[in-house]
């Protein structure tokens, strides 16, 4: 079933994004414009394009957001797999996106500080004290190998 779901999104979202989509629903919205007149502009006619808009919204929301998350898991493993295999990169990045949006912040900065301070023979990068009791918060909960 999960399989299912997933190649569906994929297909979904594929083919939401592409140019003939968008104008093959513009052309659907222009012939229902012109069919007003037919219908005498009733509230069926209406409620016709409001519902149907309505309905694939909605079910495209989920859709998107299952591919969006499936694609953003899949970039973040592979950045992860970058920093454990380069010698020079720093591990204290695995795993950043489970922190908060401050803490996240809070490792920008510092690390806009290093990069300032390199020129000046700045010691080894650091992860702010509170970021590190995050990760450790997280590695106790399980979130976070």
């Amino acid at each position: 079933m999960n399989m299912i779901f997933t190649r569906f999104a994929n297909q979904v979202a594929h083919a939401a994004g592409k140019p003939l989509t968008f104008v093959l629903c513009c052309a659907a919205i222009v012939a229902w414009g012109i069919s007003g007149p037919f219908f005498g502009f009733s509230d069926t006619w209406q409620l016709v394009i409001n519902t149907g808009t309505t309905i694939v919204t909605f079910l495209m929301v989920f859709l998107i957001q299952n591919t969006q998350n499936r694609d953003g898991a899949a970039i973040q493993a592979k950045l992860d797999e970058l920093i454990r295999a380069m010698d020079s990169a720093r591990n204290e990045f695995i795993g950043l996106e489970h922190l908060t949006e401050e803490e996240v912040e809070e490792v920008r900065r510092q690390c806009e500080e290093d990069a300032g301070e390199a020129g000046r023979g700045a010691g080894p990068f650091k992860l702010p004290e509170a970021v590190t009791r995050s990760f450790d918060r997280l590695r106790n909960t399980s979130r976070l190998r």
